[in-house]
């Protein structure tokens, strides 16, 4: 097996390894959210005379539906489906009668979910020199030959990658580094669980890994419940078909950049 991966398997299982990863991904919830007060009128108007054709029309301007029904999103796509459709929007509005406007405003202001907000926290870490150097612009990256990682939003990693490093994949980059001489990209994940969409989060930085042709060192910087040892799929594939990848937990990087 990989020896970076058995590193991170090992950090998991034996150590304080969600208080450390929390320095990576600090998932605290954004606040409430705002809800437009214009539009809250209108759907309270339409709550109180049992208009269910303009309720779920006010309540599709709110930035989240208060409930969860695998029809809002076709009817949000189609608005000419609300008329066309009226058992489906008197079940859906039924339920919004029975929890009340008081339980309708409060779903309405629920944060975002914590793993929408990831996204930006790994890079986020690198700006506090958790590697030891701190990230610099794509210009002074391409200055020099020293020790670097690069700053820069994904078009800018993805452009760099592409026209020095022969990266024709179609996935983003968040890390784009040079140690000791060797260009090091990939991409950083938190797998908060399994299945759905973490199980294509998990398929998305293995792409990266398997991307032909690359002039650099290729790694999946991947957190999370992959690395509980067990018969669930994530792991399986890293300790099995992935076992010579280089599949490492951010809080190892460091130290594999540091030796390549």
């Amino acid at each position: 097996m990989n020896y970076w991966t058995q590193l991170s398997i090992e950090y998991a299982n034996q150590r304080s390894y969600l208080d450390d990863l929390f320095q990576v991904y600090p998932t605290i919830p954004d606040g409430i959210r705002e809800v437009d007060k214009e539009i809250w009128g209108c759907v309270e108007k339409a709550f109180i005379k049992k208009n269910n054709d303009l309720l779920i029309r006010e309540l599709q301007k709110l930035d989240l539906f208060p409930i969860k029904d695998s029809y809002i999103a076709y009817l949000k796509r189609d608005k000419s489906a609300i008329e066309r459709n009226p058992k489906t929007i008197n079940r859906i509005c039924g339920r919004l009668y029975e929890m009340g406007i008081d339980r309708i405003y409060e779903q309405c202001c629920v944060p975002k979910e914590t793993n929408r907000q990831i996204g930006p926290m790994f890079r986020g870490w690198l700006r506090k020199k958790s590697l030891g150097i701190l990230p610099v612009s794509i210009d002074k990256f391409l200055s020099d030959k020293n020790d670097a990682i690069s700053e820069g939003s994904d078009s800018v990693l993805m452009e760099f990658a592409r026209e020095r490093l022969n990266y024709n994949h179609d996935k983003g980059l968040d890390f784009v580094g040079r140690f000791n001489g060797k260009y090091v990209i990939g991409e950083a994940k938190f797998l908060t669980d399994f299945g759905g969409h973490q199980n294509a989060q998990f398929a998305d930085a293995i792409s990266t890994i398997e991307a032909k042709k690359v002039k650099a060192e290729k790694i999946a910087i991947l957190d999370g419940v992959l690395y509980i040892k067990g018969n669930n799929k994530m792991y399986k594939s890293i300790t099995g078909i992935y076992k010579n990848y280089n599949i490492m937990s951010a809080l190892v990087l460091r130290n594999f950049l540091y030796q390549m």
